[in-house]
């Protein structure tokens, strides 16, 4: 079981900001949204710790499958009470939300050096620049040789226990590597990435637009889906099979998800809508999977001109519970996308409406494209 935790209780004070530095926005979604998206790919469960007064606006926006706790006055103190919100685990991913870019390939690069068998991996990336030590009056004491110097970047990977072990003491440090290795404990550090910049000012935020975008045209769409439990229906939902539960009605097979993410594509491609290219118009489309609607979505607009840069999608319901098979029905509709960056969330309306009266489920899309150049 691999668990993260994302330090999100920072102030937007050096940013000129009034809201927590978290909350920011950058392109169509905030920095937490987009650390999330890159965790949740491979953490079993995650734990966001949220400014003191903000904590029911943070559940808002990332859906009840996620654990939001009050974050504490230092940066490791947040993540003591992250650690102390982790129902079980073996490994422990630590990220700061300001690094909104950091890759799930990255974090996926941290959990294989863990699964390895090491018990602390940390990314990092070379030092460029010349450094220089100075003393209190500000004069050069010494100039330590930069081919050793690495700027180190998060997500960090511990064992579970070590990482429990290093906080045991209450120590506070500038990230939790310092810790562990304060408790003799090895610390591995492999490559990092370029992107996983720390968004701290305002410039560095137009820094990762930059990254972002890359001088390419974006557009984005949001699509919507909802149907009914149908007695004798299996369910199908984020592309796989929930046996244990009542399915939905539908000419196909009722895959709000996957429905809501296809209408967000088309919406953002401006080539149709789910009913005008798979409705009940194809009769060949009768009972069609949510997995080949994606890929038949993928391949229309990919000929069309247009690259997925991300989709996300929040399933509205009492039920099933989505955090146990969150990383599966991740994998399981990028890869019915061509690989495409995709993110789960989950939510419930307390008790209004079709999906709070338990009548039926919902979902909601959102998908960011690119128009690939001539």
């Amino acid at each position: 079981m691999i668990a993260a935790i994302i330090a999100a209780a920072g102030s937007g004070e050096r940013f000129g900001a009034s809201i927590p530095k978290a909350l920011i926005q950058l392109g169509n979604r905030t920095l937490l949204q987009h650390s999330i998206s890159a965790l949740s790919s491979v953490a079993d469960q995650i734990v966001v710790t949220a400014p003191a007064g903000y904590e029911d606006q943070i559940r808002a926006l990332v859906g009840t499958e996620i654990t939001v706790v009050t974050g504490g006055a230092t940066r490791s103190e947040s993540v003591r009470r992250g650690l102390a919100a982790i129902t079980s685990a073996d490994f422990v991913l630590v990220h700061d939300a300001a690094r909104a870019l950091a890759s799930r390939e990255l974090a996926a690069r941290v959990v294989a050096s863990l699964n390895s068998g090491e018990v602390a991996v940390i990314p990092a990336l070379p030092e460029v620049d010349t450094v220089k030590i100075i003393d209190a009056q500000g004069y050069v004491t010494s100039t330590p040789d930069r081919a050793s110097l690495r700027r180190v970047q998060t997500p960090q990977g511990f064992a579970y226990s070590v990482l429990k072990g290093a906080h045991q003491n209450s120590a506070d440090a500038t990230d939790d590597a310092v810790l562990v290795a304060d408790a003799g404990h090895k610390v591995l550090v492999i490559d990092g990435e370029e992107r996983a910049i720390k968004i701290t000012t305002p410039h560095d935020l137009a820094t990762a637009l930059q990254f972002m975008g890359h001088a390419q045209s974006f557009s984005t769409g949001v699509g919507v889906d909802a149907h009914a439990f149908g007695q004798g229906r299996e369910l199908w939902l984020a592309g796989l099979h929930w046996p244990d539960e009542v399915g939905v009605e539908g000419h196909s097979d009722g895959d709000v998800a996957a429905h809501a993410i296809c209408d967000a594509l088309f919406a953002a491609t401006g080539l149709g809508d789910l009913g005008s290219n798979f409705g009940t118009s194809r009769p060949e489309y009768a009972g069609a999977s949510g997995v080949k609607l994606l890929k038949e979505t993928y391949l229309l607009i990919s000929n069309a001109g247009y690259s997925i840069s991300h989709v996300s999608v929040q399933i509205i319901g009492n039920r099933p519970r989505i955090g146990a098979r969150r990383a599966e029905a991740i994998a399981t509709m990028s890869a019915a996308l061509g690989g495409a960056e995709v993110a789960i969330l989950a939510t419930t309306t307390d008790g209004m409406g079709l999906t709070g009266e338990g009548k039926g489920i919902a979902a909601i899309a959102s998908a960011l494209v690119t128009r690939n150049r001539s």
